[in-house]
């Protein structure tokens, strides 16, 4: 089973790949310039590491509970592959703690008070030997105003980015944002581009522009996304995730 569904995963990678390049050609940008994500929650360990076996080693969670169990299997699955976690869905402060201990990237910043309780957990990670680098960060931008979806609202993300870039433990990035629901994601890709290039004035080092999963990908890419992050196009149909 584990050889047939690496060949699956292989078709799809090829699959997702061809069209990331095919979006950077038609926008005039080299394919290298666009990272490819691949969200595995709800996808057993197991899948997770045939990717890292296929080259895909930046590796997505958005559940902070599955992930903590998961990250460490994949570790054990395949000790030298390098795999690098990111934290793609919303994050709870009371669970800022737990996060730290596996993700090496969390994009779904969205308050003051979650980059604080972020920051202090990082803190306390480096004191105890856990950690020793600071946390990557990207901000997570609101696009449609509706605070069920997580994000921070384009007029408040200078004060959130002022606050990670002066924290010490959190590195800024750049931005994250989920395309609006049920509308065309054209016109909040482009609200996006244009926050990203404010922040970037500010401040140069957040260049990450993290926009795109499987059905909009080439839209995100036309509007400067540098990370796509995919999870039905190369996974299929939400599984369930291992124990």
């Amino acid at each position: 089973m584990s050889a047939e569904r690496k060949a699956e995963l292989a078709e799809a990678l090829t699959a997702v790949r061809a069209r990331i390049d095919k979006a950077c050609v038609a926008a005039g940008r080299a394919p290298e310039e666009v990272r490819l994500l691949a969200v595995t929650k709800t996808f057993p360990a197991t899948d997770a590491a045939l990717l890292a076996d296929l080259g895909v080693t930046d590796l997505a969670e958005n559940r902070d509970q599955e992930a903590a169990g998961k990250v460490p299997e994949v570790a054990r699955l395949r000790p030298a592959a390098g795999v690098r976690w990111h934290m793609v869905g919303r994050l709870q402060r009371n669970k800022a703690r737990s996060a730290i201990r596996w993700a090496d990237e969390v994009q779904s910043v969205d308050s003051v008070r979650l980059a604080e309780a972020l920051a202090k957990a990082a803190r306390s990670a480096r004191d105890a030997g856990e950690r020793d680098q600071p946390l990557d960060v990207l901000l997570q931008a609101s696009l449609d105003d509706d605070p069920a979806r997580g994000g921070c609202r384009l007029d408040d993300l200078n004060e959130l980015a002022a606050q990670v870039a002066r924290s010490g433990e959190l590195r800024l990035r750049g931005l994250m944002a989920v395309a609006p629901l049920d509308t065309d994601p054209e016109p909040a890709f482009a609200r996006l581009a244009g926050a990203s290039e404010t922040l970037r004035a500010e401040h140069p080092e957040a260049a990450e522009l993290s926009a795109g999963m499987s059905g909009d990908l080439e839209i995100a890419v036309a509007y400067g996304s540098t990370c796509v992050r995919v999870g039905t196009a190369l996974l299929g149909g939400r599984g369930l995730a291992s124990p």
